[in-house]
């Protein structure tokens, strides 16, 4: 025990993890309040409804930066000390977003009614919600770069304080639109709440004005696309079908079950992702630059069992936490409506368990940019959950999404682990 202790004061890993605590329980109480408001003021239906459009954003606010994030954390971290290299990252990879993001809110704007049929329905008038992204989209995707440049410099304090600033801005946003305008302003300041993130990574780039200096036309560069190109292909895979992939199996659940039961579902999905945003965020913080820059096969187990050591226990524990109180936590942080959801719990956490380690693991796939083995993962993962959940939720109701999210990351870890035997399992001296 005291050898662990020991470990865990001198792990940067738990450092860094330290700081990422604070962010990450500012942002679950955050979290859990503004599921508590869609609750009480909304109900189910807008719970589901949300959702759809949560996922919906996802999918644009990717595409627009063309998932550049993680290779922009790469090269930045890679030539933070070579100026001339710096110059033609940052250049190239902001003038590919202002392209890129012109085009999609052209696109939004002009579409905004097939956009409104696709994602609610014909019978709901939400025209405005997409034409108001369209506007400020831009603000989104700038943003996720000076974000991903932030992080390269592995600025970690200030990148957690960015992220808890916001977050309270967002909630108080959220609160006052809610209250005001029901969903119609929930739609509203789910739109606008990377404003604030925005202006405050905005004063922190504006202090290292050096690194405004070195976006510079001249310094486009077409060979470096060609570069990013992987990690933009990896990002846009997962961040564009996934969301797609969200918003077809919950509208399966609202046809074959109700909207009601897809908002049990989606309230179950809120609750997962408030405790997975400390893994997400530790995976770019700490494993994607570590993995980035190891060579051996003996570097890469070292890093990542060095983190299932620090993690993993407090997962175990904290699960197992939520589920002996999972009745006290529904009517807690939604109402005694959502108990129904209470079946979910049990399968659920047990597939984010392994989730969180094939999660681990898969980052290998963007440190190295292993393009054909992230492909057949993700595309594997995707079309299994909606596969499977079409096929447990028609036999078992809204109840066996949780099923088949389980079965799906059992299999999706299984498929990793293949993959990589000869880096989980391989000599010390095999390379990547």
């Amino acid at each position: 025990m005291k050898s662990y202790l020991n470990h865990i004061r001198k792990n940067i890993l738990v450092k860094i993890g330290s700081f990422n605590a604070v962010a990450v329980v500012v942002r679950l109480i955050v979290g859990l309040l503004n599921a508590k408001i869609i609750a009480i003021f909304l109900g189910a239906e807008g719970m589901a409804l949300m959702g759809n459009l949560r996922n919906f954003l996802s999918s644009v606010q990717s595409a627009s930066t063309l998932g550049l994030y993680n290779g922009v954390v790469k090269y930045v971290a890679e030539s933070k000390s070579k100026i001339e290299e710096l110059s033609k990252v940052l250049t190239t990879s902001f003038l590919l977003t202002l392209s890129t993001t012109l085009i999609v809110s052209l696109v939004l704007f002009f579409g905004a009614t097939f956009w409104n049929n696709l994602i609610f329905d014909t019978s709901k008038d939400y025209i405005f919600v997409f034409k108001v992204l369209a506007i400020v989209l831009p603000v989104y995707a700038f943003n996720t770069l000076l974000v991903a440049t932030i992080n390269g410099y592995l600025k970690y304090k200030i990148y957690l304080v960015i992220n808890i600033i916001a977050s309270i801005v967002g909630f108080l946003v959220t609160l006052c639109l809610v209250v005001y305008y029901n969903l119609d302003g929930a739609f509203v300041a789910l739109i606008l709440n990377p404003f604030a993130s925005f202006i405050l990574t905005l004063y922190v780039v504006f202090k290292k004005r050096n690194l405004i200096q070195l976006i510079r036309i001249n310094e486009f560069s077409f060979p470096f696309i060609k570069k990013l190109a992987g990690y933009s292909y990896m990002t846009l895979l997962s961040t564009i079908l996934i969301p797609l992939v969200m918003i077809e199996i919950r509208n399966y659940i609202m046809d074959t079950d109700g909207i009601n039961n897809a908002g049990y579902y989606e309230a179950m999905l809120r609750i997962s992702a408030q405790y997975m945003a400390f893994l997400s965020t530790l995976l770019t913080l700490y494993l994607l630059p570590k993995l980035s820059i190891t060579t051996s096969t003996e570097g890469f187990r070292k890093e990542v069992f060095r983190f299932y050591k620090a993690i993993l226990p407090l997962y175990i524990l904290g699960f197992i936490f939520i589920y002996l109180l999972r009745y006290q936590i529904v009517s807690a942080l939604f109402s005694k409506d959502f108990l129904k959801m209470i079946p979910l719990f049990k399968w659920f956490l047990l597939g984010d368990f392994l989730k969180i380690l094939a999660m681990v693991l898969a980052v290998q796939f963007l440190a190295k940019r292993m393009l054909w083995f992230y492909t057949i993962t993700e595309l594997f993962s995707i079309f299994s959950l909606y596969l499977l959940t079409r096929y447990f939720v028609s036999e078992q109701g809204f109840v066996g999404a949780s099923i088949a999210h389980f079965c799906n990351y059992a299999l999706y870890l299984l498929l990793i682990i293949i993959l990589l035997r000869k880096a989980v399992f391989g000599s010390d001296s095999d390379r990547e």
